[in-house]
């Protein structure tokens, strides 16, 4: 059995991890709080230039565009991954959830390029001998629509070249506060039929975005700023469901905290009570052997 002093040691640095634990739910309720009125706020922008979009392709089925049949050159090219990360542990599985989509998905390493926006998916990435194209892991301290633009204008670049034949998107969809649903979500060349059924899943109330040019104009317009729509998005929910998740993991952690505390406690209290008792008996048999 464990010594009081080493007991009371013990107590004493759980108790300090615990006031760390609440410390950091505390700063992680606020951000979350922050960075989910972003996101519900840009919501409404981004569903109407969604459903515009989708408006748009149920009218184009005869229109060849790369942004709907691919580049020309890029139907043997690599896919491009753009893995939505955070940039600190300490958040249970989000990072890993992420991730795993990858690591233990449909792709294999020889036809996937990464663009990492997070330094823990970029490091468990690299570990996995996955490559890393480019890397972005400070936009996710502050995540904005420019930094959203930058990475848009990095893949498209690379999409128009036929460097890469598909673009996909790798996030957490946050749903609420306990609810964070990793998602892989293709978004070049454009899956007409998943489109439109995503919309037909989505509120169809609201205006559609007005448009006076020819399909595949409106495409060449509209397709790019919706990619760059579905990164800031896919940014913003990352970093709700990031703070969500931490949140939990520190509540978890602090309740343990809580409970080994409590258990610690009443072994000090027993070990306590047993050292009275050994000294009140060591007393009892001396006046005896006096007597």
């Amino acid at each position: 059995m464990a010594s009081m002093r080493d007991i009371k040691r013990r107590k004493g640095s759980i108790q300090s991890t615990q006031q760390i634990t609440k410390a950091m739910k505390l700063v992680s309720t606020v951000k979350l709080q922050k960075a989910k009125r972003k996101a519900e706020e840009s919501k409404p922008y981004f569903n109407a230039m969604y459903r515009t979009v989708c408006s748009i392709l149920e009218h184009s089925e005869n229109i060849r565009h790369p942004y709907l049949n691919g580049a020309e050159s890029g139907a043997a090219a690599k896919k491009a991954v753009i893995v939505i990360t955070s940039n600190r542990g300490l958040a249970g599985g989000y990072n890993s959830g992420v991730t795993k989509l990858i690591t233990q998905g449909a792709f294999s390493r020889d036809e996937i390029v990464a663009y990492t926006v997070g330094k823990k998916g970029r490091d468990a990435l690299e570990r996995g001998g996955w490559q890393i194209q480019w890397d972005a892991s400070a936009v996710m301290e502050e995540p904005s629509y420019a930094d959203a633009l930058h990475i848009s204008r990095e893949v498209l670049e690379a999409y128009r070249k036929g460097e890469i034949g598909e673009i996909y998107l790798a996030y957490t969809v946050f749903r609420n506060t306990v609810t964070h649903i990793p998602c892989l979500r293709k978004l070049l060349p454009v899956d007409v039929n998943e489109m439109q059924q995503d919309s037909d899943e989505e509120d169809a109330s609201g205006l559609l975005m007005n448009f006076e040019m020819e399909e595949a104009e409106a495409l060449e317009l509209l397709v790019p700023k919706y990619i760059t729509g579905m990164i800031y998005s896919g940014l913003l929910e990352g970093a709700a469901s990031e703070n969500g998740a931490r949140m939990q993991a520190m509540d978890s952690a602090t309740g343990n905290a809580e409970e080994m505390i409590e258990e610690l406690s009443l072994l000090y209290n027993r070990a306590r009570q047993g050292s009275i008792t050994q000294e009140l008996t060591e007393i009892i048999a001396g006046a005896s052997a006096i007597d």
